[in-house]
């Protein structure tokens, strides 16, 4: 089966090409870089031609509130318009969780864009909300960074491992489309602040972090379960320390 994915040669894109190639799945890696531009629409319609899955896995290059909308809506529009010239048949998407609680976030609000685009398109779909990578935690810690001292949400985090991710997005390319999202979880909660204490203790930075309810999370309050799942989400295997272990460190 051809299997196209957007966004293929990223973190999560890699690990799910590698994985779909391994069981015999004729992938490919689609990005600005190998000549597939969503935005521009160049090269989609070739790459497209006899695909049967299209995995969405581009992310925004600019935070900025207006760019990163303008980013997915015109992403989303090229990519589902050129999924139905070419006959897809399911076209599987990364999300996020609490995309549709935090509405204060402008790249939630993009992300909730895109989710209306592909249930609208008329593709079959999937759309699977995972929370927050592993990989994420010392770029979480930074956002939150006022000389040696981090100040941050007390709101839940669940992160998951990014190879967790691509388990997950490898089973929704194979599998048949649900029409609706699907959410996917690390193993572990814990308080947003507590998760990346336990991170920079673990790679010995010496920052103090400082529990904040009121700390905002990338232009947004957190609640408690802003940022988690209770929707019987599909749970992955590695927990922090299996994840550390093997880590690469920069």
């Amino acid at each position: 089966m051809k299997i196209v994915i957007i966004g293929g040669t990223g973190l999560i894109g890699s690990k799910t090409a590698e994985r779909l190639r391994n069981k015999g799945h004729e992938v490919i890696a689609a990005s600005p870089n190998t000549g597939v531009n969503t935005i521009t629409g160049e090269g989609l319609a070739q790459a497209l031609a006899g695909a049967e899955v299209v995995l969405d896995l581009a992310n925004s290059p600019s935070w900025e509130d207006n760019a990163v909308l303008e980013f997915f809506q015109t992403s989303g529009r090229n990519l589902t318009a050129a999924e139905k010239a070419a006959g897809v048949k399911h076209h599987v998407a990364l999300s996020i969780v609490g995309t549709d609680r935090l509405p204060e976030s402008g790249y939630l609000r993009a992300k909730v864009a895109q989710e209306k685009i592909i249930r609208e398109s008329g593709v079959p779909y999937t759309i699977v909300r995972s929370t927050q990578f592993m990989e994420f935690l010392g770029g979480i810690a930074q956002g939150g960074t006022t000389g040696d001292t981090t100040r941050l949400s007390t709101g839940n985090l669940q992160p998951i491992a990014s190879d967790d991710v691509a388990d997950f997005m490898t089973d929704a390319a194979l599998a048949a489309p649900v029409n609706g999202i699907i959410e996917i979880s690390g193993p572990e909660r814990e308080r947003l602040c507590d998760f990346v204490a336990r991170y920079l203790k673990a790679i010995g930075d010496t920052r103090k972090v400082v529990p904040d309810p009121e700390a905002h999370y990338f232009g947004t309050k957190l609640e408690d379960g802003s940022l988690v799942s209770d929707n019987n989400p599909r749970l992955g295997r590695i927990n922090f320390d299996q994840w550390f272990a093997t880590a690469p460190r920069r």
